[in-house]
């Protein structure tokens, strides 16, 4: 059954069963659900179910949505009566100035995406680096290294050692070869690797043991139950050192973007109010003393 006859059944059904009577008012749109002069229509429900909703779950989400919709009407209508009008008042100020921000904050948006240039050079990324690198302190030790994991039953551990050890073209040559024997690789020993992510890596490593293995030209062998882990430090950062620029690249460059959209911005709204004081949309009269 389609997505639409279900949601009919279900309608006709609720209709039966909570005394709703359907009606249409004058856009001819059929109402489902009246509480007082305000009406809940099939329309404002339709978007709210998919056809993976089976019939019975159907009728009780439109049951449960009209009580709910009906309760906060009700509610609403009381609160109108019995809150004081000072209250109302504040109420509706907030809620014209919220709607207000949304328009004028998605529209700022739409254009802001629609001309900003999001491309930061490296040599931007580099001076906002060099001068601001005191603020960027690790929070987290950072570490370089390479590992792999093995099976238990893995046969020429001591030659997979050599080559983790060692690492020279020849080396890496033959861990390829060999790489898809490995249960887990990491090969690119270049990159900066937070400390965390390297403890879910690699199982009986844990902050706790941490200091013991993550040294640097550290190498080390652990095991658990599920493999054995071969591992070589080449270098590590410290909770407190500065952090290294190819780290925090992704960091920097959305800070330049949002002074970048700041500035836009700010222009934006200049240039508005100065075309429409050109365009006598907008005047400030002068206040009597």
């Amino acid at each position: 059954m389609s997505l639409i006859k279900k949601y009919y059944s279900s309608i006709l059904f609720l209709t039966l069963f909570a005394l709703v009577f359907s009606c249409a008012d004058k856009d001819n749109r059929e109402a489902i659900a009246r509480v007082g002069d305000t009406f809940l229509y099939k329309e404002d429900i339709a978007p709210l179910l998919n056809s993976k909703i089976s019939k019975s779950d159907s009728v009780s989400f439109v049951t449960n949505y009209i009580n709910n919709w009906a309760s906060r009407q009700l509610l609403l209508s009381k609160a109108k009566i019995n809150l004081p009008e000072e209250r109302l008042a504040e109420f509706d100020r907030l809620v014209n100035d919220y709607r207000t921000d949304l328009y004028t904050r998605a529209y700022k948006e739409a254009l802001v995406q629609q001309s900003q240039d999001t491309t930061v050079s490296g040599s931007q990324l580099s001076d906002f680096y060099d001068v601001q690198k005191e603020n960027f302190r690790l929070k987290e030790k950072l570490v370089k290294i390479r590992f792999v994991e093995l099976p238990m039953q893995f046969l020429n551990k001591n030659e997979v050692i050599s080559k983790i050890k060692s690492f020279k073209a020849k080396d890496i040559a033959y861990l390829d070869s060999i790489s898809v024997q490995f249960r887990k690789l990491n090969f690119n020993d270049s990159i900066w690797i937070s400390s965390a992510r390297i403890i879910d890596e690699i199982p009986p490593l844990t902050f706790e043991n941490e200091d013991k293995y993550l040294k640097k030209s550290q190498f080390f062998e652990l095991q658990d139950s599920i493999g054995v882990y071969l591992a070589k430090v080449t270098d590590v950062l410290n909770v407190n050192d500065i952090a290294p620029l190819s780290y925090i690249k992704p960091t920097i460059k959305e800070v330049l973007l949002n002074r970048r959209r700041l500035k836009y911005t700010r222009k934006l709204e200049t240039e508005i109010i100065d075309e429409a004081i050109k365009e006598k949309e907008f005047e400030i009269y002068e206040q009597n003393e």
